[in-house]
């Protein structure tokens, strides 16, 4: 395919996405019914796409309007590129531009603060509120594509044998300061799902901030650890690296975990899947994470869809689960035992303000460690928090 054809390509899919329709699923209808364009156009386009969402309201100021052509135009000329290039008309290229879409604003730097660094609207107060002087750096930080790192299986390998191993295969790696079992994937990203290192469990794609999150919880040795909220277990597995316990995992959508067992087998380590029977008539957990549903305000960059179609409305009614998840869980931890809370928020009434909540409403339970890191720190925005029960 040519420039653009992955141009109109990204138009058609941005227009279908604003007119409601979830990203993830357009792009695999667009893969399935375009047969012909090869894996280099899937993933430039997707590449496109992502960058104009990131940017959306940078881009639609550039390019005119909130459409597809417009956050196409907009995203194009913030990166400098020559747009009668690539607007030509000819073959499956878009249109020519037209004389209202040359008169648009030229650079980033000339539109409003929030515009400029692509604030939603709808979240810019509780954001300035939660960021402070970070605000700024920060949401410019959430228009840029985030790093790829990789959490080194230490049950199996050691950072620099994994790194090696990987080099072999012309993926280059760094150690970052965010967790000892963190690199930063530098080239040929792309190619990691495909290595032997990735294959054979030496190493999991996982954010270096979500890896330092689980390196915060306490995993008494021998004890019994609940990953109450595990999803797809990626901190399930990161913490039944670190050591020998026995790991449990649990999900109010069982179907979340389907894929477990197999990561667990790969990884080499052992995961139990949780009913809520099981939870319900089993003994009590030492250690019981919650990294709970959240904005993913801290992951806007990978998941820039949420950056738009997060309310407050949505926030209420998070916070309200947030709140029913920790007090379900406090019940599972034993005396003297620990619970965590995290999430993937940057937006304090999700984060601190819940973990006083939960100590204001729960006698017998005292904060014993915290953290808090944001897109400035290299990975993805978390919040986490460890809570003793006495």
């Amino acid at each position: 395919m040519t420039p653009g054809a992955r141009v109109a390509a990204a138009i058609g899919i941005l227009d279908d996405w604003l007119a409601g329709a979830p990203i993830e699923k357009l792009l695999t209808t667009w893969g399935r019914q375009n047969r012909f364009a090869g894996s280099g156009d899937r993933a430039a386009i997707r590449d496109l796409v992502f960058d104009a969402l990131r940017c959306r309201r940078s881009c639609a100021a550039l390019g005119g309007a909130e459409t597809g052509r417009g956050l196409m135009l907009g995203l194009l000329r913030a990166s400098g590129q020559d747009l009668d290039a690539v607007f030509s008309g000819a073959g499956h290229a878009p249109p020519p531009l037209t004389e209202a879409e040359r008169a648009s604003p030229r650079r980033v730097a000339d539109l409003p603060e929030e515009i400029a660094c692509d604030c939603p609207d709808a979240l810019a107060e509780v954001l300035r509120d939660s960021l402070g002087n970070d605000f700024r750096p920060v949401m410019e930080a959430l228009r840029h594509r985030a790093p790829v790192f990789l959490r080194v299986n230490t049950h199996r390998t050691s950072l620099a044998a994994a790194a090696a191993a990987l080099a072999e295969e012309g993926i280059a790696t760094r150690p970052h300061p965010l967790s000892p079992t963190a690199l930063e994937v530098t080239e040929n990203a792309r190619r990691v799902q495909r290595s032997r290192a990735y294959m054979e469990g030496l190493v999991e794609l996982q954010d270096a901030a979500s890896q330092a999150v689980a390196d915060l919880m306490p995993i008494p040795p021998e004890g019994r650890v609940l990953d109450y909220c595990a999803g797809g277990g990626g901190k399930t597995l990161a913490l039944a690296g670190r050591a020998k316990a026995r790991f449990h995992a649990f999900d109010a959508a069982p179907e979340r975990m389907r894929d477990l067992p197999e990561r667990a087998t790969r990884a080499g380590v052992g995961v139990r899947r949780m009913t809520r029977a099981d939870l319900e008539g089993g003994p009590p957990f030492d250690l019981v994470l919650c990294d709970v549903p959240c904005s993913g305000s801290g992951a806007w960059r990978r998941s820039p869809e949420a950056k738009w179609r997060t309310s407050p409305d949505d926030l209420a009614r998070l916070t309200a689960t947030q709140d029913a998840i920790l007090s379900s869980a406090a019940k599972l931890v034993a005396p003297g035992g620990a619970l965590g809370y995290a999430t993937c928020s940057l937006i304090a009434v999700e984060n601190r303000a819940r973990v006083a909540a939960f100590l204001g409403r729960e006698p017998g339970w005292h904060m014993i460690d915290e953290r808090r890191l944001t897109p400035l720190d290299g990975g993805d925005g978390f919040y986490a928090a460890v809570l003793r029960r006495t």
